[in-house]
């Protein structure tokens, strides 16, 4: 049986496993390194802290991660399936590494994120 996500290590494993599978997605892959042009090793703190603060109510995220959105669709359109391919994504990446509560409020936050974030750039 799988582990449940319990640390920032685990966070970490999981964002490091996705966004090897987003960057070189089709749909989504573009986003990353056409349009946003992240840098993953600088990037990857970052999102750490983002989904830290989503599961373990800490950490150091302080941006605003709608706006962060909302200015790259300004740039290439996010389209309803891109979000669905992105969340398709995320949720196999965690079931492949992780079960449990924390795996499952995961799941359960980053669908309620790609909801409002649909709503907004729709």
């Amino acid at each position: 049986m799988k582990k449940d996500i319990t640390a920032r290590q685990d966070i970490e494993l999981l964002m490091r496993a996705f966004y090897n599978k987003a960057l070189s997605d089709p749909k989504i892959g573009p986003f990353f390194t056409e349009i946003a042009n992240i840098d993953l090793d600088k990037h990857l703190p970052h999102i750490i802290d983002f989904w830290e603060l989503q599961l373990f109510r800490k950490g150091g995220y302080k941006k605003n991660v709608l706006q962060i959105h909302q200015d790259l669709n300004t740039k290439k359109k996010i389209e309803p399936h891109h979000f669905e391919t992105w969340l398709s994504l995320f949720h196999t990446t965690i079931d492949n590494h992780f079960s449990g509560e924390k795996a499952h409020l995961l799941k359960t936050r980053a669908l309620s994120i790609v909801t409002v974030m649909k709503l907004k750039m729709g």
